[in-house]
């Protein structure tokens, strides 16, 4: 995470994040024995998940390593029963590059945006929940 300062540049967030991927399950790319990306899911109950987070080193953006972990999260959750994913990102009332391509990123993998909530991250970070149905 500290090699994205442009999504985890607050310290007190990433130490959670720290914390949350040691509990929950997490799914990482590897690249000739080097970790590259990793993808950690919250389940809320028998049908709902979260991407809960994700990051991909920029060396390796743009390369089909943040696609796969999302498709391999998404084959998991649906053996386990679960039929809707969700993911929470910075919402467009944001100027900011790195969170635009992450929008387009989610989009592209058929997520589609359902909420914003102004206030949840606190105003000068507009929280934006895109969701993606699973189900058959």
């Amino acid at each position: 995470m500290r090699a994205l300062p442009e999504w985890f540049g607050i310290e007190a967030a990433t130490q959670e994040y720290i914390r949350d991927i040691e509990q929950q399950p997490t799914l990482v790319a590897w690249v000739n024995d080097q970790p590259v990306g990793f993808l950690t899911l919250t389940r809320h109950n028998p049908v709902a998940a979260e991407i809960h987070v994700m990051g991909i080193l920029p060396a390796y953006h743009r390369r089909g390593i943040g696609r796969s972990l999302v498709i391999q999260a998404e084959a998991h959750l649906r053996q386990q029963g679960v039929q809707l994913l969700q993911v929470k990102t910075v919402g467009a009332d944001v100027p900011s590059e790195p969170y635009a391509h992450t929008r387009e990123f989610y989009t592209a993998m058929g997520f589609l945006p359902l909420q914003v909530f102004p206030t949840l991250w606190g105003a000068a970070n507009p929280c934006l929940q895109l969701v993606k149905w699973l189900g058959d």
